[in-house]
């Protein structure tokens, strides 16, 4: 029997394109699947540019408080694709999907598609359709991939809700060379009569997901208008047109953390039937685990190349809104443990590199840039990727990979710092599977 890793490298040769949107495909594979994705328990559809994952972790992490079964459907992955599945334990915590269940509906699906014309995405995603309805859940958390209208999770006609995360520009050269452009790709997510939560938005975004939730008849719950959060003596205050509620701050770093929660909170709250009360959002905010979202290493080999002064963070972020974020998060950081900051760097080639580490000119005192190993597509190239870093006002030079940059950023500086890999999820993937010991596998 052939393994997962082998079976998804042979699924990706089924479309000369790594990414090719569209819905027709998955579509036919799925009706001669027996149409899984209608055999789904209750959905609620995740899209947006920037943080879609923390807030499916906090989602995730409040209803399995509340004593609900959860299946999640996430991507890319970080070290292993069975990531991406993660089925409803019968009691307890989802688990990623195993081999054996990830071999069978891997091999079913490859069977039924018989070589037809398909991306690895679609196809994995029927595959994961197929898990998700022969697997018993009272919920399913469905992150879409990339966009949202021609998205192979958009399938599902009914959710019981969909959420839209902060929309920024990312992926311009697949969804659209504007921010109304690509917000009307994650707004294509909406549905006809179904409730939608929409965290803060750039006017220009929000314009165009009102346009398209009116024509829809798709009620709206927006921040600013129908709910906030913000943070008051060290709690999480989430306020809604009939509540104020009063919450830990969440497990989760940073300052745009607070955000995402207030979102999590608000779709909760929209989630009729699921018995979601204050205690099990509560315990949900403390417990949520998301890796390399400001994720603190503290034990493992990486961190023993450091001096035991060194403080070393992980973040997948990858765009200019990211990158502000997680400067933003950085300052905060300094103002309550003023250390020197260091940044190790790889990006895929497509983004925007000068306005992700734009934010960082002033606040961090030296970049070193790393390849990628195993990228599914072409990344910065160091050197290169080094050139972006001076052009945006910082000071900036190569290394060979991650284990050879933190030995030169410890040499920089003899005292106590802080180092942030960032850049890329692909790389966060790469930095785990050193910490873990175990083989990452391509995206």
């Amino acid at each position: 029997m052939p393994t997962s890793e082998q079976l998804l490298a042979e699924l990706k040769l089924l479309h000369p394109k790594l990414i090719d949107l569209s819905l027709g495909r998955i579509e036919r594979l799925l009706g001669k699947l027996g149409d899984p994705h209608k055999r789904l328990p209750p959905v609620i559809h995740i899209a947006g540019t920037n943080g879609k994952g923390s807030v499916t972790a906090l989602l995730k992490a409040m209803l399995e408080a509340a004593g609900k079964r959860v299946h999640v459907y996430t991507s890319p992955h970080l070290i292993r694709f069975h990531e991406r599945i993660q089925l409803a334990g019968d009691h307890g915590r989802s688990r990623d999907i195993g081999e054996y269940d990830l071999v069978d509906v891997l091999m079913r699906t490859r069977a039924v598609n018989d070589g037809d014309d398909i991306t690895q995405f679609e196809i994995t995603t029927a595959a994961a359709f197929l898990a998700f309805s022969e697997h018993p859940a009272d919920v399913l958390i469905l992150e879409v991939g990339l966009g949202g209208r021609l998205d192979a999770t958009n399938v599902v006609q009914r959710p019981i809700l969909t959420v839209l995360t902060p929309i920024s520009m990312d992926h311009a050269e697949k969804l659209g060379a504007t921010l109304p452009l690509i917000s009307a790709e994650k707004a294509g997510i909406l549905k006809q009569g179904v409730p939608a939560v929409v965290s803060a938005q750039a006017p220009e975004a929000m314009a165009v997901i009102e346009a398209v939730a009116a024509r829809l008849n798709a009620r709206l719950v927006s921040w600013g208008q129908h709910f906030d959060a913000f943070e008051q003596g060290g709690r999480l205050v989430v306020q809604r047109e009939d509540e104020l509620l009063d919450l830990p701050k969440p497990a989760l770093v940073g300052r745009h953390q607070i955000g995402n929660a207030g979102t999590a909170v608000a779709a909760a709250r929209e989630l009729r039937g699921f018995d979601l009360g204050q205690r099990a959002i509560e315990c949900g905010l403390l417990d949520v685990r998301w890796p390399a979202r400001m994720q603190r290493l503290d034990t493992g080999p990486l961190p023993m190349l450091l001096k035991p002064d060194a403080e070393l963070w992980l973040d997948g972020g990858h765009n200019p809104a990211a990158g502000q974020v997680l400067a933003q998060t950085l300052a905060d950081i300094e103002e309550k443990s003023s250390k020197p900051l260091y940044l190790i760097v790889g990006m895929m080639g497509l983004k925007d590199a000068a306005g992700f580490l734009a934010p960082f000119r002033g606040l961090a005192r030296h970049v070193i840039t790393v390849p990628i190993p195993g990228a599914h597509e072409a990344p910065y190239l160091p050197d290169r990727l080094a050139a972006v870093a001076v052009g945006a006002g910082l000071v900036a030079e190569e290394a060979a990979g991650i284990e050879a940059a933190l030995k030169r950023a410890d040499t920089l500086h003899s005292g106590p710092k802080r180092i942030l890999i960032c850049g890329s999820l692909y790389l966060a993937g790469h930095v785990l599977s050193l910490q873990s010991g175990v083989v990452q596998q391509s995206n």
